[in-house]
């Protein structure tokens, strides 16, 4: 027991150096890649795959599936790409906007993971994840035609999870775990202060020529638990289910204007648009998993998954500074579903190779409530992966995702009163897609 809690110790205080941000390549602004087996196998084996340690990010119950002392970790690399194509965004007056940058807002992330399980006794184990289930990165020019909608979107989360599993018998785990949650977000649009210097008759100002920035940052820390089983139903048949909750945070921290336009500087100056203090309100959804694993031969594992999420929680994204408003944007999401299905395939003892195929729901409505901050469409998965043990304790494993995304049309109306009266017309489609390249180690004690 004594030495099971030192490696404990050790595993938390190498577990503080792998804190780091996540960026969605799923739905929404979910990350689902924490482990590279899981995604050489589309998530199908979220719930009830169980392989190593890093599947108790989607089931706290999969460490009791790991005999002994296990640590595991990971590094994934996410090539997201979109554009707005066939563009056109005017001011609530009907003044046409241009821009000169480009229409690309797509991010590169580095994704780390890690975790850690040890036996306490004959029923207990006891596990440590660290993960970012949930991220987004989007980033325009600043000089972008749809600037004063969207620059700069960043969120960046971590999740500490310490989990306990319970063996309540020798095909049934029980597993809770608390989920410690920290979040950062930096929002960011230009403001057309020529348009506003026109209507106040300031002299040389127009709309779309005098730009300001406003970028609001904030950070917080919020608390929630997960829950999960898995179910040994028989030798070759393996069953999980594991429950996540929602995270209520509010984001504390500023907000900020600036302009490099001396037109847009005397704007600024007489707008009452003041540096101070913002804050958001954010909840991270809860999510279930539900998963089936089958050892059909001795080679060949087959496996499927399905995942809901709560993002109906979504419903509006509103900064606010000083006790009043500055923005909202309604969202009103929708729940949403992901199903995968997936395959491994044991080619001899050393190389085991995976495939998988996953789809995936878009929580956005309609065209109306797309915004460039989340140009988030229905999506499809196609992955491969392999996992090399050159030795009975040590894993290896590469995984790789294309996601095929649909278009998506966003219609961003304005007028007088709606939200968007400052930030004008915007429309066109959105073409998205993303690769995701992993890697990971795992090894036993």
């Amino acid at each position: 027991m004594h030495n099971n809690i030192n490696k404990l110790t050790v595993a938390v205080t190498l577990a503080s150096a792998v804190m780091a941000s996540g960026q969605a390549a799923a739905s929404g602004f979910q990350v689902r890649e924490q482990s590279a087996k899981a995604l050489g196998n589309a998530m199908a084996g979220a719930a009830a795959g169980a392989e190593d340690v890093s599947y108790m990010t989607y089931n706290p119950a999969a460490i009791g599936n790991v005999e002994g002392t296990q640590v595991a970790g990971g590094i994934s690399y996410i090539d997201a790409g979109f554009e707005l194509t066939d563009a056109s965004a005017s001011s609530v007056t009907g003044a046409t906007y241009t821009g000169s940058g480009n229409n690309e807002g797509g991010e590169e992330a580095w994704v780390p993971s890690f975790a850690f399980k040890t036996r306490l006794s004959e029923r207990f184990d006891v596990g440590l994840a660290i993960s970012a289930p949930y991220g987004l990165s989007t980033k325009y020019d600043e000089d972008w035609i749809g600037r004063y909608h969207a620059v700069e979107t960043e969120l960046e989360t971590i999740d500490i999870q310490p989990t306990l599993n319970y063996r309540a018998t020798d095909r049934l785990n029980l597993a809770v775990g608390l989920r410690a949650q920290y979040a950062d977000a930096t929002l960011s649009n230009a403001i057309d202060l020529g348009g506003q210097g026109a209507l106040a008759g300031v002299p040389g100002a127009a709309p779309g020529a005098n730009d300001g920035m406003a970028e609001v940052t904030g950070d917080d820390w919020g608390y929630g638990y997960t829950l999960g089983a898995l179910f040994q139903a028989t030798e070759r048949t393996r069953l999980g289910i594991s429950y996540r909750s929602e995270v209520e945070l509010t984001l504390d921290g500023n907000v900020d204007y600036s302009s490099d336009d001396p037109v847009g500087q005397q704007v600024l100056a007489v707008s009452g648009l003041q540096d101070g203090g913002g804050k958001a309100e954010l909840t991270t959804p809860a999510n279930l998993n539900l998963g089936i694993y089958h050892q059909l031969t001795d080679r060949l594992a087959l496996m499927a998954n399905a995942e809901w999420t709560e993002w109906s929680s979504f419903k509006e994204l509103t900064v606010e500074s000083g006790g009043r408003e500055l923005s909202t944007t309604t969202e009103n999401w929708d729940d949403t579903w992901a199903f995968s299905v997936g395959a491994n395939y044991r080619l001899n003892p050393q190389w085991l190779l995976r495939a998988g195929l996953g789809v995936d729901e878009s929580p956005v409505p309609d065209s109306e409530h797309r915004t460039p901050r989340v140009p988030d469409a229905d999506r499809r998965w196609a992955t491969l992966g392999a996992t090399w043990m050159p030795t009975s304790n040590l894993g290896v494993t590469v995984g790789y995702m294309h996601v095929f995304g649909d278009d998506g049309d966003i219609d961003q109306n304005a007028t007088p009163t709606n939200e968007n009266a400052s930030r004008g017309n915007l429309s066109g489609t959105y073409e998205v897609e993303a690769d995701v390249f992993a890697l990971s180690m795992d090894y036993s004690f």
